[in-house]
């Protein structure tokens, strides 16, 4: 009898364990299938809109008709627009705090939480402050105008009361800014205490069995094994977070401001809605939101590169 090539069976073997993970895994590809068509619909076919930040866009043309290439003249016109420095500033001074704010309110809020010992207690509170998550701006936005209303409403209620004078939250450049950072702090919270929560669930109890075998307190466990045990999660966090340097929340500006705000709450989004959808200058407004997504990409890259060089992180 002739003696079977070793290489013959290890290709087939191989063969036949590529075709049976592939039908055990079939079932998962269909389910992200969904997934990566409303991905590929929406963010990566609209890319071929870009060319309408270098064209002089008429609609009536369409998107593949005979348009006007006039080059880089729309950025230089959105670099020369005498508030667009205002916008700029405005979207990177509430966005990096709604960044730091969505970092540090969740890993502090997390450690308390597990610091309770009642369980119906723990889940109760991590219900209550969930649920913000799930509300959208436009019932938010009706909401927080009642309870910041300068008149009769309920902060500015408290605040008389304690023989303040009360303040205009949403119509006044002073508070704007910090309004929009505190309720956005508010709504958004809860989601990341969960993850954060998930977090220090997957820490290994025995260190901390060690740590009291040690003498050290709660204070000394949290800083030397907790925080530590979450340090992967939140150099993700925050690695994803730096790509939303020019995000500062459309949705919650759009349905708070009002003119008296423009000059403090103005963003890059609300200026593009305005440039696009009401003035109808497309070619400007797409070429905002170029020069947006093209700092966005840098930034998170560059935050990436920091991750993988000081913190050892890596994504692939």
């Amino acid at each position: 009898m002739t003696e079977t090539n070793p290489l013959i069976l290890f290709i087939e073997e191989r063969g036949l364990f590529m075709k049976h993970r592939r039908k055990r895994e079939l079932p998962l590809h269909l389910m992200i299938l969904p997934s990566m068509i409303l991905l590929l619909c929406f963010s990566y076919l609209p890319m071929g809109g870009i060319i309408i930040a270098f064209q002089k866009f008429i609609p009536a043309k369409g998107l593949f008709g005979k348009q006007k290439w006039i080059g880089f003249d729309n950025f230089i016109y959105l670099f020369q627009l005498p508030n667009f420095v205002s916008v700029l500033w405005n979207t990177l001074f509430i966005a990096i705090m709604k960044i730091i704010l969505g970092l540090l309110i969740p890993i502090v809020v997390a450690i308390l939480i597990n610091e309770v010992r009642n369980s119906g207690l723990k889940r109760s509170i991590q219900t209550a402050i969930y649920l913000p998550h799930f509300l959208s701006w436009v019932v938010l936005g009706g909401i927080f105008i009642d309870i910041l209303a300068p008149g009769d409403g309920l902060i500015n209620q408290i605040i008389k009361a304690f023989g303040g004078q009360p303040i205009f939250f949403l119509g006044d450049n002073k508070w704007f800014p910090l309004t929009l950072i505190v309720t956005e702090s508010w709504k958004s919270f809860g989601y990341g205490t969960i993850v954060y929560l998930a977090a220090i669930t997957g820490i290994d109890l025995s260190l901390y069995e060690a740590a009291q075998v040690d003498g050290a307190n709660r204070w000394n466990q949290i800083w030397h094994i907790t925080l530590p045990g979450m340090r992967m999660v939140i150099v993700l966090l925050m690695v994803l977070s730096l790509g939303n340097v020019l995000n500062a929340g459309f949705d919650q500006v759009f349905n708070l401001y009002s003119p008296p705000v423009y000059a403090s709450g103005d963003i890059i989004d609300t200026f593009v809605y305005r440039i696009g959808m009401l003035e109808a200058q497309f070619g400007v407004a797409t070429a905002v939101g170029l020069f947006k997504s093209v700092i966005s990409l840098t930034l998170i890259s560059v935050s990436y590169w920091f991750a993988y060089k000081f913190a050892d992180y890596q994504l692939f």
